[in-house]
């Protein structure tokens, strides 16, 4: 699903699609109207071109193509991908993978099909000039290490891999089971075009899927293969079918965020390396990982969104039983850059000075308190404190020591606070709350929590309710949605009528959360935690809300708006600092 929604939106333009139901003007970088959602004598509809979004001052409203789509014509997000799927030629099948002509069973075609169409494109990429083999050579990668990755291009055309399968194979379909191709209006077109190609490749030494980098303004940049029987993202990690076996000699991952990284990094002779396809890291491929090696450096990009996603995968690491440490690439540069620019001796002395887990995330929440104020001094222990409760107590206790340290506060207070109010679960991110993030199966612990503590009791499920959007994933919001049924018939729930009405997969979600989450007592303390963090998601989602609409503001120069907004985005930034997590 997420492919296809990148696959609309990189194909539609927000001002033609709103062009149609709204007369614009353009208006310096921006276009304006009368909004379509309210009654208004005065234009106050903006759309941006270059943030692909659109708001009105006078209403409010805002948000992408599709939630334009959606209000406008009144849809659910289903119809509405629906609408701008067929109107732009993009085929909505496949979007769950589902078909029963291509069955686990049948993968031994679906690789082949892969091998094929890897051949196809590594041949376009070597046999002449083309711009995949330009760009590569400008980010100066070598013919050998191509040849090694296997590197290809898609080609501009809309039909070059269709037509080269139409000519050489008998059946075409595998193709389109694969998301290499789709089908629109009798019509086969490419869904790769204008990218370099690169195969990914697992262990066993099979194509199973594709990642495709735009050489053009195209959106997404970086586009991969839908999930299909042979091709699961979570199950996998670009590179290690080469790189697997210097991982263990070197006992020693380097986990990094992209192609390139893999790539470059291996060119300048550090082939201890994978990368995670286009995704957060996940449990299945820290177990993948396991298989080789228990020490791990996440080197993510060095922006505020590369280390965040850092600390989530050293997070998980930790909880797989492996070393995660994290490493910090200066100047805002990832990995491939860095080491480009410095070589491969500075990039390892960076590895060298990798940060365990543990510390790092301490380290990152005594960089927002001044530990020269008393009162930002005892927040900070408070949050380091919470932090420590996620690890085992022989980590906890090292870390104590470093906090007294740090803050001149007793062991033995910090190790009261500790002690004092630990909670049976460590809860998770903050919950996703958009249409599209339906399409995310598996619950976080947040959500696992607020479950168990649904099922526990109908006062806890009534108290959720308004949390509702907190239930961003598919399974997570079909049982929720099923014990609220099981509460229209009665104040308990029957664990297996609960279970007799969920499909296989969702049943082991449910039994995963009962086996998995300990309350111990602390039902109270959880259920607040999660109250917390759903409370934060929303104003972290409004303060980024209003910074979009600051920006837009600004650039028709509406003064008024401007400052309405930033007294707002200030008021829910205080807001957010006093959310203690």
């Amino acid at each position: 699903m997420e492919n296809i929604v990148d696959e609309i939106k990189s194909r539609c333009n927000i001002v033609d699609v709103i062009g149609q139901a709204v007369s614009l003007k353009k208006t310096g970088g921006n276009y304006k109207g009368l909004c379509p959602f309210h009654n208004e004598k005065t234009p106050s509809f903006v759309v941006s071109e270059t943030k692909q979004m659109f708001y009105c001052f006078g209403c409010n409203a805002s948000g992408d193509v599709f939630e334009f789509v959606k209000r406008y014509y009144n849809l659910d997000f289903t119809s509405t991908l629906e609408k701008l799927a067929e109107q732009y030629g993009v085929s909505t099948d496949g979007a769950y993978y589902k078909s029963p002509n291509y069955s686990s069973s049948n993968k031994v075609e679906l690789f082949e099909t892969n091998r094929k169409a890897a051949k196809f494109f590594y041949k376009t990429f070597s046999d002449s000039e083309n711009p995949g083999a330009l760009y590569m050579r400008s980010r100066g990668i070598e013919e050998g290490i191509l040849k090694k990755f296997g590197i290809g291009y898609a080609a501009y055309e809309w039909d070059s891999l269709s037509n080269h399968f139409a000519e050489t194979e008998s059946d075409i379909k595998p193709l389109i089971a694969l998301g290499l191709a789709a089908e629109s209006k009798g019509k086969i077109y490419d869904k790769f075009r204008n990218r370099v190609m690169f195969p990914i490749i697992n262990p066993g030494g099979k194509v199973i899927g594709f990642g495709g980098r735009a050489l053009d303004e195209s959106v997404p940049k970086y586009l991969n293969s839908p999930e299909s029987p042979v091709f699961l993202k979570k199950n996998n990690l670009f590179g290690l079918n080469l790189t697997r076996q210097d991982i263990s000699k070197e006992n020693r991952a380097i986990l990094v965020e992209g192609y390139m990284d893999v790539i470059s990094l291996y060119q300048h002779g550090v082939r201890n390396v994978c990368a995670s396809l286009g995704t957060a890291f996940t449990e299945n491929q820290a177990r993948l990982l396991k298989r080789y090696t228990l020490n791990v450096i996440v080197s993510y990009d060095a922006d505020q969104a590369g280390q965040a996603a850092a600390i989530r995968g050293a997070e998980i690491l930790y909880k797989e039983g492996l070393n995660g440490k994290v490493l910090k690439i200066p100047s805002d540069k990832d990995p491939d850059d860095f080491i480009r620019k410095n070589g491969k001796q500075e990039f390892m002395n960076l590895v060298e000075k990798a940060v365990p887990y543990a510390a790092y995330r301490i380290e990152t929440i005594k960089d927002r308190h001044d530990l020269a104020e008393t009162e930002d001094k005892v927040a900070f222990v408070k949050e380091a404190v919470a932090f420590l409760k996620t690890l085992s107590p022989a980590h906890a206790e090292m870390y104590i020591k470093a906090i007294s340290k740090d803050t001149k506060i007793s062991e033995s207070a910090i190790a009261l606070e500790y002690s004092g109010n630990k909670t049976a679960n460590t809860i998770g991110d903050v919950y996703h709350k958009s249409d599209s993030d339906k399409n995310r199966d598996w619950p976080d612990i947040l959500e696992k929590n607020l479950i168990k503590l649904c099922i526990l009791s109908r006062d806890y499920f009534e108290r959720t309710k308004p949390y509702e959007r907190a239930f961003g994933s598919r399974y997570g919001y079909e049982i929720f949605k099923s014990v609220e049924s099981g509460y229209s018939v009665g104040d308990e729930i029957d664990l297996k009528k609960l279970a007799d009405g969920l499909d296989e997969e969702c049943e082991g979600v449910l039994n995963d959360t009962l086996e998995s989450v300990f309350l111990a007592g602390k039902e109270e303390k959880v259920f607040a935690d999660c109250v917390a963090r759903i409370r934060l998601a929303d104003l972290k989602n409004r303060e980024n809300e209003i910074v979009l609409k600051i920006s837009m503001a600004d650039e028709v120069d509406n003064s008024e708006q401007i400052d309405s907004f930033t007294r707002e985005l200030i008021e829910v930034q205080m807001e957010i600092q006093k959310i203690k997590i």
